[in-house]
């Protein structure tokens, strides 16, 4: 990983619209995320510097319509995908 691919994510990012940490034009051209070394897909926002991530928990919806997502602690490692 690059630090210049590093040092362009922001250190709190959410794939929700709603969320005031949502960048279309980064979830648009795709980020990655590694957490404790394995890489992970379901993630639908990170921080960096508190060390967590959610994930979303199966096809569950809170009453709002939203997926429920669970928060785990950990190392993340975000990184922009690479283009196919």
């Amino acid at each position: 990983m690059s630090d210049a691919a590093q040092t362009a994510l922001p250190d709190r990012l959410s794939n929700d619209p709603d969320s005031p940490f949502y960048v279309a034009d980064l979830i648009e051209n795709g980020v990655g995320i590694k957490f404790n070394g394995q890489e992970k897909t379901n993630v639908t926002e990170y921080c960096i510097s508190e060390g967590w991530i959610r994930v979303s928990a199966g096809k569950t919806l809170d009453r709002k319509g939203k997926p429920m997502t669970l928060m785990l602690k950990g190392k993340v490692e975000p990184y922009v995908q690479p283009k196919a």
